[in-house]
């Protein structure tokens, strides 16, 4: 028997890249179509004096065409909107309430709104318990399945760096022996994370491989196995029947399914297909990054019953999240994650050194030596815009941010001698040519850059204390929400900022500079014709 369900993975495999998937979905921010749809409907009730039947239901209506645009199946699409028709209006809504620190803040029936919206969301995809059990020896051991295509080989190297993490000594196991290079593959990724691979002989069965991996394991004393296997086209027989061997050899404490979020409701039928012949434990949804539409994380928990445990973004073996369903929730509302955020850069800072340069910053003693080590802090927390996206208020900026931006600025500092990055002040005209020279830039834009760091020294010197949830981030606990180390504030003037006027300015800056190298041409060919 064979379930035909298109591996819409295939477009974006790992091994081929995003060639295949279409321009649209290239371009278009990660939860977009769900963003927008919500969005709109906040919007619709903005001012509103009360929620009514009528209103309520105008705002329902985008929020509905959100979800069946984002390919959620129908029958979650009504139980959702049922919900919050319920929450929003069957209770009381109280106009005036007091915040953590006892301040009396106002609420609007809007927000009334957008909350019940937020209950059922976080309902919808939770709960969510991303631990991993162990099995009776003690060793934590997973299984992942999945098509061909979704990337299940990525995702091994990703659980084995997160199980790295948290001091595990983990063993890889290469049981894919139907696709070209997966062996060779998973490899490679041990070698590039420091975690050993077993691989079986030449001929050898994928449920044999399994079977003497977890005996080498508890022989050497590995307290965590990872079995990547094989994966098909489309489910059938002979694929189950694999799966179903290697797991009655091995018996794993979690049975892990990888699906593609670019597969939107095929993906919830993938899930549905795999539980039919082998109990799941949970999911992990790759390439959520790339998905417009984020059918697939809202759904598969409603319609399957299999919760979410990971979600990957990028290719990097460090892009494994623990899935949380508030942060999904908040980004798809436009309210960001700061959570998640402030757990990533505990991830990639050191706090005492954070803390240390908090306090050099607040003294006025911050270089572009500085600045150049917190452009390297972002770049490590993962693409601009994706950090943008997390970040309130501002998230919608984040399709406009030029990912260039930060490599451009770090050209101008590597340019810089040790002295002038110390003091930016002394660079003068002559230096600015000759840092604009070194970098393949131009002197007004080393002015700017100068000028922009100096602007944000003395508003750093002048901050005091701040509170609020961003202050748990290593080394801005002692700076005001309205300032903060902002390194991407430089970027204003190239282009990368997040501030829309910036934005604005560099856009028309661009458009008339190609309007000057057009005219350039243009003469250049009629002098040529004479």
């Amino acid at each position: 028997m064979v379930h035909a369900i298109p591996p819409a993975g295939k477009t974006s495999a790992s091994a081929g890249g995003a060639s295949g998937r279409p321009e649209a979905i290239l371009h278009r921010p990660m939860l977009e179509t769900l963003t927008r749809g919500f969005t709109a409907a906040r919007e619709r009730l903005a001012g509103v004096r009360e929620l009514s039947e009528e209103n309520v239901e105008q705002a329902l209506r985008d929020v509905r065409l959100s979800l069946l645009e984002a390919d959620v199946d129908l029958g979650v699409v009504r139980d959702f909107l049922g919900r919050v028709k319920t929450r929003a209006l069957g209770a009381r809504v109280e106009t005036r309430t007091l915040d953590a620190a006892g301040r009396t803040l106002r609420v609007t029936p809007g927000q009334h709104f957008v909350k019940a919206c937020e209950d059922e969301l976080v309902e919808l995809m939770g709960p969510v318990d991303p631990s991993l059990q162990r099995d009776a020896a003690g060793t934590t051991s997973v299984m992942l399945l999945g098509l061909q295509g979704v990337g299940k080989t990525t995702v091994a190297a990703k659980l084995a760096r997160h199980l790295q993490r948290e001091g595990r000594r983990v063993l890889l196991v290469a049981a894919d022996v139907q696709r070209p290079a997966a062996v060779l593959q998973l490899q490679q990724l041990g070698q590039q994370i420091g975690v050993e691979v077993h691989v079986g002989a030449p001929g050898e069965a994928p449920p044999a491989i399994c079977a003497q991996a977890a005996r080498r394991a508890v022989a050497q004393g590995f307290d965590a196995v990872v079995y990547d296997t094989a994966g098909r086209l489309a489910i059938d027989d002979e694929l189950m029947l694999e799966l179903e061997e290697i797991d009655r050899a091995v018996a794993p404490a979690n049975r892990i399914l990888v699906c593609d979020a670019l597969m939107g409701r095929d993906a919830v039928q993938v899930a549905r297909a795999f539980r039919e012949r082998i109990p799941l434990d949970g999911l992990v949804l790759t390439k959520l990054d790339g998905d417009a539409r984020g059918g697939a994380a809202l759904a598969v928990k409603a319609v399957t019953g299999v919760p979410i445990k990971f979600v990957g973004t990028g290719e990097d073996v460090e892009r494994l999240e623990p899935f949380r369903p508030e942060g999904l929730a908040s980004r798809i509302l436009g309210m960001g994650d700061v959570v998640g955020l402030v757990r990533d850069f505990g991830q990639v800072v050191d706090e005492r050194e954070a803390e240390e340069d908090a306090a050099r910053l607040l003294r006025g003693r911050f270089g572009l030596e500085d600045l150049l080590k917190q452009l390297r802090v972002i770049q490590r927390m993962g693409p601009l815009r994706e950090v943008f996206a997390r970040l309130p208020g501002i998230g919608g900026l984040a399709d406009q941010i030029d990912e260039g931006e930060l490599g451009r600025v770090e050209a101008l500092i590597h340019s810089m001698t040790p002295a002038e990055r110390a003091r930016p002040e002394i660079i003068d005209k002559s230096r600015a040519s000759r840092i604009a020279r070194g970098s393949g830039r131009r002197s007004r834009e080393v002015r700017e850059l100068i000028g922009r760091f100096g602007q944000m020294r003395q508003m750093m010197s002048a901050l005091g204390t701040s509170g609020g949830l961003l202050s748990r981030i290593p080394g801005l606990g002692r700076l005001a929400p309205s300032g903060g180390m902002d390194p991407s504030a430089l970027l204003a003037s190239t282009g990368g900022a997040a501030s829309g006027g910036g934005l604005r300015d560099s856009a028309r800056r661009r458009s008339r500079q190609k309007g000057k190298r057009k005219q350039a041409r243009n003469s250049r060919k009629r002098n040529r014709r004479r």
